[in-house]
This record gives structure tokens, sequence and C-alpha cells, in this order.
């Protein structure tokens, strides 16, 4: 049964990322582009997740927390950029 769970998810999360991306490509305006990479950062976290729990180990949860830190730290950046209209 737990085969069959995350054989739907990694299927669910695969079809989310190219979504993801498709939306990255057509978004115009730069606030969209961040929120769609935020979006995509956020599905390849759970699919580091789902990666660690499928094959028992626990460096994926270490990448998974490392890269939701740099994350939200470019996301605070992008979003100060936006806001400013520019560079600092």
């Amino acid at each position: 049964m737990p085969d069959v769970v995350l054989a739907i998810a990694f299927g669910w999360v695969t079809l989310l990322l190219c979504a993801g991306g498709v939306l990255l490509l057509r978004s115009r305006d730069t606030l969209h582009r961040v929120l769609a990479l935020d979006v995509l950062v956020v599905l390849v976290i759970a699919l580091l997740t789902l990666l660690s729990y499928r094959r028992d180990v626990s460096y994926y949860i270490d990448a998974a927390l490392a890269l939701a830190l740099l994350s939200f730290t470019a996301t605070l950046v992008a979003a100060d950029h936006v806001r400013r209209k520019g560079p600092r």
C-alpha cells in the first residue's frame, strides 16, 4: 500500500513541477516569476522528502531544509528588490 501512495505522490509532484515550469516561463511580471519559483522550490522540497522516505536516508531531509532556508532568504531579497524597483 505505501508503494502505491508513493508512486501517486511522485507522479503528482512531477506533474506539478512541469506545470510550475510552464507557469514560470509564461509569467511576464517579476513578482509572478518570484511566486512561480517559490512554488517550484516547495515542490522540490516535497520531492526530496518523498525521496528521503523512499530510500530511508536522512540527508535528503537536510538538503530540503537547507533549500527551504535559502528559498526563504531569496524570496525576501526578491520582494525587497521588487518593492524598491531595483537594486539598493
